[in-house]
């Protein structure tokens, strides 16, 4: 049975830096383990950067090398793209960026915020500390209504007893 722990921890990492690590790990050149598993040097490094996916033909390959149970590395690829496509997805559901005030999110880029993906910190935040009207403009952003919002407050909040 597949190590359930390994997939745990590997779970949408690229599998070219696992393979990028191992490399290092055993001392074995990109061009020398290319050879030993008969692939092209510059297929296996455009798997290692993460240009390519890796086949099915090569993970069985790589999991016979580094002696992983055959399926292991298909598998963390598989993860990899569903994450990658979990994050374009959500992504695309929110375009543009609100009108609310930059300070909000003092502890984050303001300018590299992932809006879509970002969805649940972000009304969080606003509800936490934005004005009425920072919480109207959210909830118009997201295309919710206001009472939706409150599916997403936080249960971190800190009170201050005076």
């Amino acid at each position: 049975m597949m190590n359930e722990r390994l997939i745990k921890a590997y779970k949408g990492i690229p599998p070219g830096k696992i393979i990028s690590q191992r490399l290092k790990k055993e001392h074995v050149t990109q061009r020398g383990l290319a050879k030993s598993i008969n692939e092209h040097n510059q297929t296996l490094n455009a798997v290692i950067k993460g240009r390519r996916s890796m086949t099915l033909d090569m993970a069985v390959k790589l999991d016979d090398f580094f002696g992983y149970e055959m399926g292991f590395l298909y598998m963390l690829q598989s993860y990899y793209e569903l994450e990658q496509y979990r994050i374009k997805a959500a992504s695309s559901q929110a375009i543009g960026v609100p009108n609310v005030r930059k300070i909000l999110f003092w502890d984050v880029d303001f300018d590299k915020i992932n809006w879509g993906l970002r969805k649940k910190f972000v009304i969080s935040r606003i509800l936490e500390r934005g004005s009425e009207e920072e919480k109207a403009e959210i909830a118009r952003f997201y295309n919710l209504s206001i009472d939706e919002l409150e599916l997403y407050r936080s249960n971190n909040t800190y009170k201050v007893k005076i």
